[in-house]
């Protein structure tokens, strides 16, 4: 019986559409055009939304006013700047100048875009008008944001790209986007539920997002939430605010993209939570003799030069509130017990920071193929009375463990050779490392999975934070069933002799040696 044709989503459709169009457009700048474009159809609906709204409220005197649109937030457009004004136009020659001047026009009246949208960016691209105006059509007749008044599906087709862009972009390129599992697995496991949030590489932006869909999923109140992030790439640091702007979440990633070590943007924050993905193993971060007397290295030796993981992990726990704030990031796995930096991580283990140290399945990430851990730092690891999601709950003492797990072996494969964390599998890890947090007689150490280690252990490793150290191996030669394999060897043997025979045989008859 012939399997009924799958339905492609909303997502899928656009993306088929958009992609057959990409043409001589390299794919760093079309990611810009697409999102771009989903972006002033969204806010360009909204506006049209809230106009008609005051129409029909008798305000229709308030409807070129500001202030009548940001007090709901959203963004008040001339008319030149709206997309139904791109679509009229959409086949003329200049096509590529009208979105370029749309585009300053929206950031001059409204001040929360200042530095979100690209500058005369589509009249520099070799795009053809005929598939430009296809590439517009196409965003005006899939996306009804009229009937989405969540704006999720805006978000999701958002997202959706940016994970397809990175896909696309692949190994050594794709750092704007962390895989949305990873995400949300940060996520579930430092229970970001109120304060602020810092990412001090957000890229465009998925961890905000994901933060506030955590709240929301709990029943929390994002107004409870503050964001503040950093982004060093200028068209990054674009793709974050109108993600940003799309979900309505207020945010402050500094006044321009700028490098967090050599110009950080928020010094004096401190902060709740911290989830990050820096960028692995970055070399050169700094000259030999720059930053050597930066107040986030205090108490620590400085990292060195050649590789900017510990810069990050200073940076981190710098910005953490004092005997508060906690934090999942991620690095490569060389940090784990890297000879240039012990002294370092000897010092963080020691001064009870780590607590939870995660091996990540490989091809997990789109920019690299190498395998990735995900550190939880927690300035509060004594016993507390606290939440988990909704539920409160008490903390018991952790400060002389640590949780090492291996996540190798969970997760699904998707596009064909990339792993992704299924909920189930971040349900289950979740579970036990918040088992773990409060109450040992509800968790135990799995071999291959989990264990939980003493600082001292930790030490006699030389202050190795490699989990194959510590967790449990099962010796797979005792689980074999010797009678039954050997005779299964020996039918074998047995065979493959046979058919030696009868092959000789079969030769020397050829041969005339014997008779046939």
């Amino acid at each position: 019986m012939p399997q009924p044709k799958k339905t492609k989503s909303i997502e899928e459709s656009l993306w088929s559409c958009c992609d057959k169009l990409r043409g001589g457009v390299e794919t760093q700048n079309y990611k810009h055009v697409v999102l771009s474009l989903i972006f002033l159809k969204f806010i360009g609906d909204t506006f049209e939304e809230r106009r008609a709204e005051l129409i029909t409220e008798g305000n229709e005197k308030f409807i070129d006013v500001v202030d009548f649109y940001t007090m709901k937030n959203v963004f008040y457009l001339p008319e030149e700047a709206r997309w139904s004004y791109i679509v009229k136009n959409s086949s003329k020659p200049n096509i590529t100048s009208i979105i370029d001047s749309a585009m300053d026009i929206i950031e001059k009246n409204n001040k929360s875009l200042k530095g979100a949208l690209p500058k005369n960016f589509f009249s520099n691209l070799n795009i053809e008008v005929s598939k430009l105006k296809k590439l517009i059509d196409d965003i005006n007749n899939n996306i009804d944001t009229q009937a989405d008044k969540s704006h999720d599906l805006i978000g999701r087709i958002y997202e959706y790209f940016l994970k397809k862009f990175a896909i696309a972009e692949g190994k050594g390129k794709g750092e704007f986007y962390t895989p949305k599992s990873v995400v949300n697995l940060i996520a579930e496991m430092i229970q970001p539920w109120n304060g602020i949030i810092y990412d001090p590489c957000c890229g465009s932006g998925g961890m905000f997002v994901q933060s506030l869909k955590f709240v929301e999923a709990h029943q929390g109140n994002t107004k409870d939430i503050a964001v503040f992030g950093q982004e060093s790439m200028d068209s990054t640091y674009k793709l974050a605010k109108m993600n940003l702007a799309i979900r309505g979440i207020t945010g402050d990633l500094g006044e321009i993209a700028a490098d967090t070590f050599s110009k950080d943007q928020h010094p004096d924050l401190k902060v709740d939570y911290i989830m990050a993905n820096p960028p692995f193993n970055l070399k050169d971060w700094r000259g030999e003799n720059e930053l050597k007397n930066d107040p986030r290295w205090k108490g620590y030796d400085i990292p060195p030069a050649s590789n900017a993981n510990y810069g990050w992990i200073l940076h981190i726990i710098s910005k953490l509130k004092k005997n508060k704030g906690i934090a999942g990031f991620l690095l490569a796995n060389g940090a784990l017990n890297d000879s240039d930096t012990k002294s370092i991580r000897k010092r963080i283990v020691e001064n009870n920071l780590v607590e939870a140290i995660i091996i990540l399945p490989r091809d997990t990430f789109y920019s690299t193929d190498i395998s990735v851990t995900l550190w939880i730092i927690n300035k509060d690891k004594k016993a507390h009375a606290g939440n988990i999601g909704e539920k409160k709950v008490i903390f018991r003492d952790r400060e002389d463990e640590v949780l090492f797990m291996d996540l190798r072996h969970q997760g699904s494969v998707f596009e064909k050779k990339y792993i992704e964390l299924t909920p189930e599998d971040i349900n289950n890890i979740s579970s036990i490392y918040h088992d773990w947090q409060t109450d040992k007689k509800d968790y135990e150490d799995i071999p291959e999975f989990c264990k939980t280690v003493k600082k001292s252990e930790i030490a006699k490793n030389d202050y190795s934070l490699v989990p194959s150290l510590y967790i449990d191996f099962v010796d797979k030669t005792n689980l074999i069933d010797y009678e039954k394999e050997m005779t299964r060897i020996s039918t074998e043997i047995k065979k493959i002799i046979l058919e030696e025979q009868d092959a000789c045989t079969g030769l020397e008859k050829a041969m005339g040696v014997i008779d046939a």
